[in-house]
């Protein structure tokens, strides 16, 4: 089998078989097909797409690259979930401890964050101790006594996807509802879980810029999951406005905690009770609404923030933030984003949101760029409020006053003020199972 021959013919649009696949996935990941050959594959992909067979073979070769985590030993149905990434999106240490709550386990890998604002794992290691490293037989054992663990992705967890998101970073080939839905699933599969749910976000603050995007990913990778015997369901949920009012990692520990106590916002409330009650029904704990009702519940009576404290204490964290959340890191300036006109905030621009947040250090503009815990950016208002000139919309937070010009320069292009209120739009736009 030679390499240009797959190149060729997917050229020329047409249907790789699983046997050229598995055979370009293991050139990658041992070295012997070249960049430039891998990146010439990429692009024709790019180009001419693939049909539901090819990207699941793609997927199921990209999980054979490396390690599986093997869940077996954990009784119950093991539930799943992944956000394809948004602004202020802090949901997994929400949604996870209410899940948990129920009896239901959650093994959770994550990852580092790139842009914006960390991801889960820097978020949680924001909180002081908190160990997100953990081996496969202390994870497994974390979930076993205690029904929720969240950790770092091992070293050799699909590599293949390591070596072809890079190569697709640099050859303009990213955008590929194939690649990108083969990369996340690929993830998903090696984890281990029965059964997953997607938050396949959309809008100014996402990947996916329109929901008819969203929702060809949200189908693509519900396709893999039913292909590779996982049930899977996908919510597309709406990020072109900040979700919650916390945009920074200990900023949204502390915002989980307040959520987890009943004093959070309704957006990231309603969004998270969504995903929850997806993530039990798949575990067998009734129909969505009982499922939803169930998942309020564990934040009314109080198990979930426990949960919460217990996955911090278990993963050698200081579980006190959770009563004290002044315990979390915080910046040693602060500055206001005050309107610049009487009306209503008709948008907030979630991805200039998050770039201001990333000036401050909340976030890493580079894989080398070092994340400050404490920095941030509070919502103060939010779309569709009232505000007066000169009034306060956003607190900032950061450890050099030198940083805030650049970040409330950010703002200005962020913050879209109109005499007339917006329209109201729906946090959950579709749900695909």
């Amino acid at each position: 089998m030679r390499m240009v021959d797959i190149i060729i013919k997917k050229k020329e649009g047409l249907k790789l078989s699983r046997e050229e696949i598995e055979f370009f996935v293991r050139g990658v990941t041992d070295g012997s097909i070249p960049d430039y050959q891998a990146s010439s594959l990429l692009m024709a992909i790019c180009l001419k797409g693939m049909d539901d067979e090819e990207t699941l073979n793609l997927t199921l070769a990209m999980v054979a690259s490396g390690d599986t985590i093997d869940l077996s030993e954990i009784p119950k149905i093991k539930v799943d979930k992944h956000s394809t990434g948004g602004v202020g999106d802090k949901t997994t240490m929400i949604l996870g401890p209410m899940v948990a709550a129920l009896g239901v386990p959650v093994a959770k890998m994550s990852g580092r964050g790139l842009g914006h604002t960390g991801g889960t794992i820097d978020k949680l290691e924001s909180i002081p101790g908190v160990n997100t490293q953990l081996s496969q037989e202390e994870f497994i054992k974390i979930v076993q006594d205690i029904g929720l663990a969240v950790a770092g992705q091992t070293g050799n967890l699909v590599p293949a996807d390591k070596k072809l998101y890079a190569l697709r970073d640099v050859t303009g080939t990213v955008e590929s509802i194939p690649l990108i839905s083969a990369s996340i699933m690929s993830k998903k599969l090696a984890s281990g879980s029965d059964a997953i749910v997607l938050d396949v976000k959309v809008g100014s603050g996402a990947f996916m810029k329109t929901t008819e995007d969203a929702q060809k990913l949200a189908k693509a990778m519900v396709e893999i999951g039913s292909g590779a015997k996982r049930k899977t369901v996908a919510v597309i949920t709406d990020m072109d406005r900040p979700l919650g009012k916390a945009v920074g990692n200990a900023l949204e520990v502390k915002e989980a905690i307040e959520v987890l106590s009943g004093n959070g916002s309704d957006d990231i409330t309603e969004v998270c009770i969504t995903l929850a009650a997806k993530m039990l029904e798949l575990a067998g704990m009734g129909d969505f609404n009982k499922c939803a009702r169930l998942a309020e519940g564990t934040i009314k009576d109080g198990s979930a923030l426990e949960k919460f404290k217990q996955m911090i204490k278990a993963q050698n964290g200081n579980e006190e933030v959770v009563d004290n959340p002044e315990l979390l890191p915080s910046a040693k300036y602060t500055t206001e984003y005050r309107a610049a006109s009487d009306g209503y905030i008709f948008s907030i621009i979630s991805d200039r949101l998050g770039v201001a947040s990333m000036l401050l250090g909340a976030g890493r503009a580079t894989k080398e760029s070092v994340i400050d815990p404490g920095a941030g950016i509070t919502l103060l208002k939010k779309p569709g409020e009232m505000v007066k000139a000169g009034e306060p919309i956003m607190m900032l937070h950061a450890n050099s006053e030198s940083l805030f010009k650049d970040s409330l320069d950010e703002l200005e292009k962020a913050v879209v003020i109109s005499r007339e209120k917006p329209p109201q739009t729906p946090l959950i736009i579709d749900i695909i199972q």
